[in-house]
């Protein structure tokens, strides 16, 4: 028997997403497990962004996201969106959103957002984002969190 929470975080179910932000001059991407609905009318979903993140300077400028949602086979594009690096995002075919937002053109679909507000959450920031335009852009079924193991790695961060 598991009695450890750290452990049994991964047994939650959460699907894998790429968030592209955009401050209308500078663009960023980045990997996130941390989202859900939170709302119907209007439809909002909430993303946990880390605030010491280049991606999180740019959301709070721009005040506009994307949610790309990965499909089973894209564990590669999790792990490279999941790094820190310079330009990123190139190499990768993106579509521009309604918001301006960057939408990753290989993903299942997404979800094209404007930040409603942002509410503290420990070592991380919540986003409210409400959803202005929704589209499915390829066919599969979306990566699960449990299903990558330890690829953001996380099993350090709890130590």
């Amino acid at each position: 028997m598991i009695n450890n929470p750290e452990q049994l975080f991964k047994q939650i179910s959460q699907g894998v997403y790429v968030i592209g932000v955009s401050d209308g001059i500078r663009q960023n991407a980045f990997t996130a497990a941390w989202v859900m609905q939170v709302s119907f009318k209007p439809a909002l979903l909430a993303i946990s962004i880390n605030p010491q993140s280049t991606s999180y300077q740019i959301l709070k400028a721009g005040g506009i996201c994307s949610v790309n949602i990965l499909s089973q086979h894209q564990a590669e594009l999790a792990e490279h969106f999941g790094q820190s690096a310079a330009d990123k995002m190139a190499g990768y075919q993106w579509q521009s959103g309604e918001t301006g937002a960057p939408i990753l053109s290989k993903s299942l679909a997404y979800f094209d957002c404007k930040v409603s507000h942002y509410a503290e959450a420990g070592d991380h920031i919540i986003a409210i984002c409400e959803v202005v335009t929704a589209a499915q852009l390829n066919q599969g079924q979306p990566l699960l969190y449990k299903s990558t193991g330890d690829l953001d790695g996380s099993s350090q961060l709890y130590k």
